[in-house]
């Protein structure tokens, strides 16, 4: 059936971009849960005496509960079945709450449970801001997806900038964090609803999630995904470490308040800075092609991880330098992944096709994460980065396949 005029304005007018705007803005306040005990890592750490091992779970934490969460989500498909306004709003307030108890955990175990539920409840945030922003674009549906998760990377950096304040402790960081989900809830619960390019929802069916499985351009473009998430959370979430490595083998001094509120100010530009790779990445993908862009985007960002090793200890400059072209292009093909899904799949499956890909991909970070933490403590993070440029020449490998095969009518 052709759309209605009604329909082709909204697809073309002022409102598809109010509506992307509302849904960066919530996508940036409700992701911003996701690192924050990562920024007061150095702080819980010495509140509960952990190792490095146990602090990388406060991150780990959050990728396995996001793990769960994508996993039920996706077995019975609810992304396709529960609205996904009330969806993201439910979610983001459960995980706000989750994070807020972290302030008052008796011990570390408590705390992994905050924060094992806190990735739970962002499983219900990530994906249904994709689907949402999807329903408002076709044809430019790269820059829309881009640019929500464009705005959930500043996002997850919120917290570093929040630390980076002169006396901005744990208790100032978990709950500005906290605060920002709740408005982010109210934002999409009162303000979003679906554009003309809506999704058709079905009744549950066990069948669902094995007609996505079955979909081959969906399995080499999680493939490609696979590979991107190989590095990118790796990165994301050792970036501080490293450069405060990095640091003090340059000046020799290991620890300060004055290089901590450095460390973390670089963190949040490093991470937040993505956000104009993923704009860029929209762009430019929208133009030439998903596939080049995410090949062209892991290539680059690859290449930053083995230059890590050359510019460690050397002047900081430099060394924040790579840092930020590295934040820029390890991020700049992550919404191309998720729109390549939305285009591989039948439309009422969307939502679950997305929920598994994010489900497998956030699974693989368990073992990337804890495997950089691991190498660094064998051989010092010089030599531990450039081993994430393993994930994207994976990536690339896969996603060479992909224009080979037919698109899905």
């Amino acid at each position: 059936m052709a759309p209605v005029a009604a329909d082709v304005g909204r697809a073309t007018g002022p409102a598809r971009w109010r509506m992307l705007a509302l849904l960066a803005a919530a996508e940036l306040l409700g992701m911003s849960l996701w690192f924050a005990a990562s920024a007061v890592s150095s702080q819980l750490a010495e509140r509960w005496t952990l190792s490095s091992s146990q602090t990388a779970w406060l991150t780990s934490a959050v990728q396995l509960g996001f793990v769960f969460g994508t996993a039920v989500l996706a077995l019975f498909n609810l992304a396709d079945i529960i609205p996904s306004r009330r969806l993201f709003a439910a979610s983001a307030i459960a995980g706000a709450v989750a994070n807020a108890a972290l302030l008052g955990a008796p011990s570390f175990a408590v705390a992994l449970a905050c924060r094992l539920t806190t990735g739970f409840c962002l499983a219900g945030v990530y994906p249904p801001a994709m689907k949402m922003a999807a329903t408002w674009f076709r044809g430019q549906r790269g820059l829309a997806v881009g640019t929500i998760v464009g705005a959930l990377t500043v996002g997850k950096a919120g917290p570093y900038l929040v630390h980076a304040i002169p006396g901005a402790g744990d208790v100032s960081v978990l709950l500005s964090a906290s605060v920002s989900a709740v408005v982010a809830a109210l934002l999409v619960f009162a303000g979003y609803r679906d554009g003309p390019h809506a999704f058709a929802s079905r009744p549950f069916a066990w069948g669902l999630l094995r007609s996505v499985l079955h979909e081959r351009r969906w399995r080499l473009a999680t493939a490609g995904y696979l590979g991107h998430m190989f590095e990118l959370y790796s990165f994301w979430t050792w970036i501080p470490a490293y450069l405060a490595a990095s640091l003090a083998a340059r000046s020799g001094v290991e620890r300060d308040g004055a290089h901590q509120s450095l460390i973390a100010a670089v963190s949040f530009a490093v991470i937040a800075i993505g956000a104009v790779g993923c704009i860029w990445g929209g762009l430019v993908a929208d133009r030439r092609g998903r596939e080049w862009l995410v090949t062209t985007a892991m290539a680059v960002s690859g290449s930053c991880a083995v230059l890590s090793a050359l510019v460690f200890a050397g002047p900081f400059p430099i060394v924040v330098a790579l840092s930020l072209v590295w934040g820029i292009f390890v991020i700049a093909d992550s919404a191309q992944f998720s729109v390549l899904v939305t285009e591989s799949v039948p439309p009422h499956a969307v939502g679950t096709a997305l929920t598994v890909q994010t489900c497998v991909g956030f699974l693989l970070t368990l073992v990337t994460i804890q495997g950089a933490a691991a190498l660094a403590s064998s051989i010092g993070w010089r030599w531990a980065f450039p081993g994430l440029a393993i994930g994207p020449a994976l990536g690339i490998a896969a996603i060479r396949r992909l224009p080979r095969v037919a698109v899905r009518n």
